[in-house]
């Protein structure tokens, strides 16, 4: 069994959303899904961090659900900031059970075990303007981290975090959620959000020995990343 991640489809089949108007996105999911089956086993399990669809309802999401549904692997969402479909954890099970999709799990305020890691995360925030609103809605994110994380360790497993937005951005940081980064004493960190030209900015190494990942989809060409290695370090 392997762990790999791969963050923003933007998976646009029920929702008049096309990607392919930007550089880089022609044929992007069947790019995607030929990447995806090369690569990936029924047995594998895949963690998305956020924008998985451009749908604004679970009922507009059933196609995107249906194509990853039936790509091999596992698959661990995480909320994105373009996912209008998410609801509470409760709905979206009951949803997935409705529908037949048996592959998908939820992760929020939880964990999951991969081997002697504890699959953790949120979707975070980038405090641009400061403002009240910003800090509080950092604040539960880095609450909802936290919880994640001690879920993690209470089974005794080493924590690995994932994200939708960027902990740290060029000379930007969030010290909310690095606070809690550093204080668990988290070694990987995988990351999404960032496109474009905006990738030239994005933090992909290593920073006061934490190694942080930019795993948006185009970022890795629509070819999810292996990080299976995270397990025995």
């Amino acid at each position: 069994m392997s762990l790999f991640t791969i963050g923003d489809l933007h998976l646009s089949f029920g929702a008049d959303k096309p990607m392919d108007i930007f550089k880089g996105w022609s044929n992007y999911q069947n790019r995607l899904k030929e990447n995806w089956q090369k690569k990936i086993k029924p047995d594998d399990t895949v963690v998305l961090p956020g924008d998985f669809s451009w749908a604004i309802s679970l009922d507009e999401a059933i196609p995107d659900f249906e194509f990853v549904e039936k790509l091999n692997g596992k698959k661990i969402l995480l909320k994105g900031n373009h996912d209008y479909w998410w609801e509470t954890k409760t709905k979206m099970e009951r949803f997935f059970e409705e529908n037949g999709f048996k592959t998908f799990s939820i992760l929020n305020n939880n964990h999951y075990k991969y081997s002697n890691i504890g699959i953790c995360g949120t979707r975070g925030w980038i405090n641009e303007n400061g403002t009240a609103a910003d800090k509080k809605v950092l604040l539960r994110e880095s609450g909802r981290l936290e919880m994640s994380i001690q879920s993690a360790l209470k089974e005794n497993l080493k924590p690995v975090v994932f994200l939708h937005y960027p902990p740290i951005y060029a000379n930007e940081k969030n010290y909310e959620i690095l606070d809690v980064i550093e204080r668990y004493n988290i070694k990987n960190c995988f990351y999404g959000h960032i496109h474009g030209n905006a990738v030239n900015y994005a933090i992909d190494g290593i920073v006061d020995d934490i190694l942080y990942r930019l795993v948006s989809s185009d970022y890795l060409e629509f070819d999810p990343l292996d990080i299976t290695d995270i397990a025995d370090k």
